[in-house]
């Protein structure tokens, strides 16, 4: 049996490129999904959250993404993201205040429904940016290109 299969992830901007990979945890609709290589085939709805990718080495590829999906074959994963963030990439600060912006909208009484929904992803995109830039400072590893 193999030891690592393919992870690419792709978002509408850009490929983020291939690379080999021993593990991979997916935010899966249904709950957090682990991979290994030689995974069933598998078709998983993403919802926002944290994509973690071991490379050989040890080395963890931290994500931020806010929706798509994987497809998932025994030869690899195939991420298809609305957007995808590194978390070595990600501003904390610009992260935070956007964090801010989208409470403050939220807190708002008389919000239409398109408008509240708008601030409740922008709201959970920000969360999600913010916790994997904080999780990644804390942990102390440079992110691999």
């Amino acid at each position: 049996m193999a030891k690592t299969f393919r992870f690419e992830l792709v978002t509408p901007e850009k490929a983020q490129g291939g690379f080999d990979a021993e593990f991979a945890a997916l935010p899966a609709h249904e709950g957090e999904m682990g991979v290994l290589p030689g995974h069933e085939p598998y078709l998983a709805m993403l919802r926002p959250g944290e994509v973690r990718v071991t490379v050989p080495g040890g080395e963890i590829r931290r994500y931020a993404v806010s929706g798509g999906f994987a497809e998932v074959t025994p030869k690899g994963v195939d991420l298809f993201a609305e957007t995808a963030e590194m978390a070595g990439e990600i501003d904390a600060e610009r992260a935070r205040a956007a964090l801010e912006r989208s409470k403050a909208e939220l807190a708002r009484k008389t919000l239409d429904p398109l408008t509240l929904a708008q601030a409740e992803a922008a709201f959970q995109r920000a969360s999600i940016r913010l916790k994997v830039a904080e999780i990644a400072r804390r942990h102390g590893r440079k992110q691999v290109k």
